[in-house]
């Protein structure tokens, strides 16, 4: 399937396994809940809340907060691993997962992400606002039930994953204020639109893992990757306005919008070099680069609301 001008891309080397050989079942249970993953999501939300109030939340809500949104987001993930179980042991990158290698059964994993979710659920209701859990509710639902069956039939679920992906800043939002403004769906379009050329970065350098699994990502049903470059280097092009916007609604001031720009640019630099040469070392320089910008992004934000 491969064309011949990417005859030259070595593919990229095997990952690692997530965890190798965990020494206990406790062990493998947090695996199931990607804890790495997940801190990115805690920070968005934690993110969310203190932009919706710079004077800061009572330590019940924060804790509740954080506490319910982990165990959905933990939930989310079980459940999914459960439901890929198969195509997992079919990619290098995930074969040791607990259950595909057979550390925990597909029942262990689908009960650990129903009790999960539901302890979040109802912590998030309980705890702290209506809102937060109808918003955690729809995060799992979109993530579990439409996203995760819709990666074997089309490359278009990328976009359908990003929205629960992009939720938790609207959970954090809602849990602070009681409602979901203009402001919480600039944060939300903020981690959308990142989370597109981070993801396509992905997928262009385990391309061969995709297609071993039958996951039909753009880079494996067109493996020139041009479309893949473009589509990176528009999701990236867009991100850049979207993150300026928090200065128009008065969640940030020129620091922030500085800060924003700069490493705006430098995403759109890299995305664009992806895309004049589709190697794996520039996919994996923009997906290293991505990780760092959300972090960066986010905390000048927050650090810039807080001082206005």
């Amino acid at each position: 399937m491969k064309s011949s001008s990417q005859a030259a891309i070595a593919s990229p080397p095997a990952a690692p396994a997530e965890i190798a050989q965990p020494a206990s079942r406790s062990a493998d249970f947090l695996t199931l809940t990607k804890p790495r993953l997940n801190f990115l999501v805690l920070l968005t939300t934690l993110g969310g809340m203190y932009l919706a109030a710079p004077d800061g939340v009572s330590s019940s809500t924060l804790f509740h907060t954080l506490a319910g949104t982990f165990l959905v987001a933990g939930g989310a993930a079980a459940l999914n691993q459960a439901w890929e179980r198969e195509s997992d042991s079919l990619m290098r990158r995930t074969r040791t997962r607990p259950i595909p290698i057979g550390r925990l059964s597909v029942a262990e994993g689908t009960w650990f992400g129903v009790i999960l979710s539901s302890a979040g659920l109802i912590d998030l209701a309980w705890q702290v606002n209506a809102i937060s859990a109808v918003v955690a509710a729809i995060t799992l639902g979109s993530y579990v039930v439409i996203y995760t069956p819709l990666k074997r039939r089309t490359s278009l679920a990328m976009l359908v994953g990003a929205v629960p992906g992009a939720l938790p800043p609207v959970i954090g939002w809602a849990a602070a204020s009681g409602s979901i403004t203009f402001e919480a769906w600039i944060l939300f379009g903020i981690v959308f639109f990142w989370q597109m050329p981070h993801f396509l970065a992905i997928a262009w350098m385990y391309r061969d893992d995709y297609a071993r699994a039958g996951m039909p990502m753009l880079p494996v049903l067109e493996p020139d990757g041009r479309r893949t470059g473009q589509q990176a280097l528009v999701y990236a092009a867009a991100l850049w306005p979207v993150s300026l916007m928090p200065a128009l609604v008065g969640l940030a001031s020129v620091p922030y919008t500085v800060v924003a720009t700069v490493l705006g640019l430098a995403l759109i630099a890299l995305a664009a070099r992806f895309l004049r040469e589709r190697s794996t070392v520039n996919a994996r320089q923009l997906f290293l680069y991505s990780i760092i910008y959300l972090p960066l992004l986010w905390g000048a934000l927050v650090l810039d609301r807080l001082r206005m």
